[in-house]
């Protein structure tokens, strides 16, 4: 009978000797410095936030406290406002990451192909996602959307029409301007999409007579599906959070048509300064976002996992 060979002996290599539980600490020791600063600066405030929430606070009225229970979770999802909010963050968040999904998959598209200046064309597209959100807001908001001195309106002048974008349309505005800051980040992660994919097989197709439709309907749009979900639920993760663009440009308005969870939790904080009620805001927004990010987990660990 012969012995089993494992892939250590094949190589004639002697086998793992397996890690005591001091070794495996010491590996771990230089990381917890991090790992208790991390915990300090966003564990410790959440549960603050949680204690908060179950608390009858109220900024204007020092002698308030004591446990409410349930109530102020009660108060915000029994409020018409709180719903409103929902609604916006919802066509907010959907708007901006769709639009800036295709306009990203188009610019990949054209940035996998050779040309000329290449690298500085690559370059120059992901600056407006390296430009600070309130920058980029007040940008917008002077430069682009200005009802007279607008560049927008300059362009659409010839056509008789002038448009006063933040009051007549203004979740449109806002989508556009996330749009704009989070196109380049889709851009990048479709790219690295394009750029793994098999030589071989995209020869293969050519050789086969397959034009540029067919490669990209049936391999090139196949294999970026991965990536396309990894964009779409890291965009969303990361727009949903918006709060910068709304309060920079429309203040939450006109009335509250671009109110989303942030500036809600922001207003009852910090105009209503019910520090309960916003505190359970915040909670129920960070319970769906963690939904959000449990599904983008997967997805990025399915990316490094081998096709059987």
């Amino acid at each position: 009978m012969t012995a089993q060979t494992t892939p250590d002996t094949a190589r004639g290599g002697p086998a793992p000797r397996a890690l005591t539980r001091g070794e495996r600490w010491g590996r771990r020791g230089p990381l917890l410095p991090g790992l208790l600063f991390v915990i300090a600066l966003t564990q410790i405030p959440f549960l603050f936030t949680v204690y908060y929430s179950f608390q009858d606070s109220n900024l204007l009225r020092p002698e308030s406290g004591g446990f409410t229970g349930l109530a102020n979770y009660g108060a915000v999802l029994g409020d018409p406002l709180f719903r409103n909010a929902v609604v916006n963050t919802v066509l907010l968040t959907a708007g901006a990451v769709l639009l800036s999904l295709v306009l990203g998959l188009g610019l990949a598209l054209l940035l996998d192909r050779a040309f000329l200046g290449r690298g500085v064309v690559r370059t120059l597209m992901i600056t407006p996602f390296l430009v600070m959100p309130v920058a980029a807001a007040l940008l917008w908001k002077t430069s682009m959307y200005h009802p007279v001195y607008g560049l927008l309106n300059w362009v659409i002048s010839p056509l008789g029409v002038r448009v006063d974008w933040v009051n007549d349309v203004p979740l449109l505005s806002i989508v556009l301007v996330l749009a704009w800051q989070w196109t380049p980040f889709m851009m990048l992660i479709l790219l690295a999409g394009l750029q793994s994919r098999p030589p071989e097989v995209l020869e293969a197709a050519r050789v086969d007579g397959a034009g540029a439709l067919e490669t990209f309907r049936s391999i090139t749009f196949p294999h970026l599906r991965r990536f396309l979900e990894l964009a779409l639920l890291l965009g969303t993760i990361y727009i949903v959070q918006t709060f910068d663009a709304i309060y920079m440009i429309t203040q939450g308005g006109p009335g509250q048509s671009t109110t989303n969870l942030p500036y809600f939790i922001y207003l009852q904080a910090f105009r209503a300064f019910e520090v309960g009620e916003a505190a359970a805001a915040g909670v129920v927004v960070v319970a769906a976002t963690l939904v959000i990010a449990m599904f983008a987990l997967r997805v990025v660990s399915s990316l490094f996992e081998e096709e059987s």
